[in-house]
């Protein structure tokens, strides 16, 4: 005789009942130019790619607090892992930002630990950082960098700041550097998003994060069974929120903006 719990599994099994997970699939907008937008950018990722170009995903992962604070997660460990009973942002000894890049070619992540405020310049710190530790050696013969983020944030496509840092950070490389911005609402389709992001998430499971330190030490852990893996820079650079590009910018910017959907996609071009 079946027991109650196996009766209720072959009734749930009959009726095709499965177990599920919520998924984020409803898109909550669109945009007429999604489609283009999206062969425009694999059409420049093959471009980049067979010219032998860097081609970087970028995106950053929610700001975590410092502190006894409780976090998803189990851990094998000998004793219980005490931690506070609420999440107040006052009792935090700080904060830390990871500001991501990954490599497609190679496969690889690299996090800048930001431990101020998520701007456009530290986005662009963060960048500046990734090639002169990672870039230049992996790509000494580039002659531009393509960049693949959403459209909103610290790189936001609406908001001069970030072109204006992004050209002191050209002209200080001495590289072009392409933008190619995701339509609204499909910043999960970012190659970071689904290939670098879910790994680290799942590298600092249960971690408290006491420290920057900790932070590091456990997201540098990142790694795949297919080859991933990851390398972390902290930035504990002071940044002013609220700041404004400069008032003539505008009109004398040399950023350079594509014929094709020029609101995603243009280019820092290094000036002497």
């Amino acid at each position: 005789m079946l027991s109650v719990r196996n009766i209720v599994r072959y009734l749930l099994k009959k009726h095709e009942y499965v177990k599920r997970k919520a998924q984020k699939n409803i898109t909550m907008g669109g945009h007429p130019d999604r489609n283009a937008q999206f062969e425009n950018i694999t059409q420049l990722k093959q471009d980049y790619l067979d010219a032998g170009n860097p081609v970087i995903s970028m995106d950053t992962k929610k700001k975590e607090l410092l502190g006894t604070f409780y976090r998803n997660g189990s851990l094998y460990t000998q004793a219980a892992i005490q931690t506070n009973d609420h999440d107040f942002p006052s009792s935090a000894t700080g904060s830390v930002i990871p500001h991501g890049f990954y490599d497609l070619k190679r496969n690889t992540g690299y996090i800048t630990l930001g431990t101020s405020h998520d701007t456009s310049e530290f986005a662009c710190d963060s960048l500046f950082q990734w090639w002169v530790n990672e870039g230049i050696i992996h790509y000494p013969k580039a002659k531009s960098l393509l960049i693949l983020c959403d459209g909103g944030g610290s790189n936001s496509s609406r908001h001069y700041i970030f072109k204006e840092d992004l050209q002191k950070t050209a002209n200080a490389l001495g590289l072009e550097i392409r933008i190619a911005h995701y339509p609204p609402y499909t910043s999960k389709y970012n190659s970071i998003e689904h290939r670098f992001f879910p790994h680290v998430t799942r590298a600092c499971e249960g971690v408290v994060f006491d420290s920057v330190e900790t932070v590091k030490t456990l997201i540098s852990r990142t790694s795949t069974s297919k080859g991933l893996t990851t390398i972390v820079h902290i930035l504990d650079k002071i940044y002013e929120t609220g700041r404004k590009y400069a008032a003539d910018f505008k009109e004398i910017m040399p950023i350079v903006f594509d014929i094709h959907l020029p609101k995603w996609n243009y280019r820092a071009i290094p000036q002497e």
